[in-house]
């Protein structure tokens, strides 16, 4: 298998998977093929904003909203972290001499992640949640905490993929793969944590959209980061979508991350969901 992803035309591939996506499909057909596609990859068609006859293709269904008020925040308690994303938790850990595990025996380094952003000083003592979202899950990634967002940035690479095979077998993964990060510090609740979501793409999901607030009328460049004028965020609110699905990676660190601890073992999580927090 690992053979064939490396012959596998790994960009070029994914634009095709995606151009395929976006296509319009057939007013008459929207609803037979949105229902069968969701049947095919187990997405809960009852927690969709929309009825199947409504998205105008595959990749509209992908980035689908859900039913207002469906993902409710987790209640604010000192230092609390909600879920940006339903997933699983795969991987749970502390970030050791600016190293994080990606699975037994793989580890790679903080500084790849983020590419020598200047704040991953401030993530060095961090705590780290690792989230794969699987093809029926809900794609939309959510603001984690309260606080104020201070920076985007994205780091072109290639496109393995994230699956549990990959994730064991593929050393460097998530520094090797494209990625896009958004930082931002905590307040109220969250004050003195530095958070960051990074949001690792994989093969046939190459697209990781960033919502136009944080980027404030900026293309995000293909490799580079822009500085984010403390734009106030609060848990719930949008941060991007994945076009398909893949993995995020969520840092916990700051001077108040010593006494932060994860609240959720690995297993399903859903967006709003209480990761961790600070309480005694």
């Amino acid at each position: 298998m690992r053979r064939f992803l490396r012959l596998y035309p790994q960009k070029a591939g994914s634009l095709a998977v995606g151009a395929l996506a976006r296509l319009p499909l057939p007013v008459g057909l929207r609803r037979p093929l949105v229902g069968r596609f969701a049947a095919a990859v187990g997405a809960n068609l009852g927690e969709a904003e929309k009825e199947p006859g409504a998205y105008v293709s595959l990749l509209d269904f992908f980035t689908r909203r859900l039913k207002p008020g469906l993902r409710p925040q987790a209640p604010a308690v000192a230092g609390g972290i909600n879920s940006p994303v339903d997933g699983v938790v795969i991987a749970e850990g502390r970030v050791e001499e600016g190293t994080l595990i990606q699975a037994k025996g793989l580890p790679y380094r903080l500084s790849e992640l983020l590419d020598e952003d200047p704040l991953a000083v401030q993530l060095g003592g961090a705590r780290y949640l690792t989230l794969y979202l699987a093809p029926k899950d809900y794609h939309r990634i959510h603001v984690p905490l309260s606080g104020t967002c201070v920076a985007v940035g994205r780091v072109e690479g290639e496109l393995w993929p994230v699956n549990a095979a990959s994730t064991a077998a593929t050393p460097r993964l998530y520094v090797r793969n494209r990625r896009v990060y958004w930082i931002a510090r905590g307040a109220r609740e969250a004050e003195g944590l530095v958070v960051a979501a990074v949001m690792v793409a994989a093969t046939n999901v190459g697209g990781v959209v960033v919502d136009p607030r944080w980027l404030a009328g900026r293309a995000l460049p293909r490799r580079g980061r822009l500085e984010v004028a403390d734009l106030p965020c609060a848990p719930g609110d949008d941060l991007g979508a994945f076009e398909l699905g893949s993995t995020v990676v969520l840092l916990v660190g700051g001077p108040g991350a010593a006494g932060w601890n994860p609240e959720r073992g690995p297993g399903p999580v859903k967006v709003g969901e209480r990761l961790g927090s600070t309480r005694a």
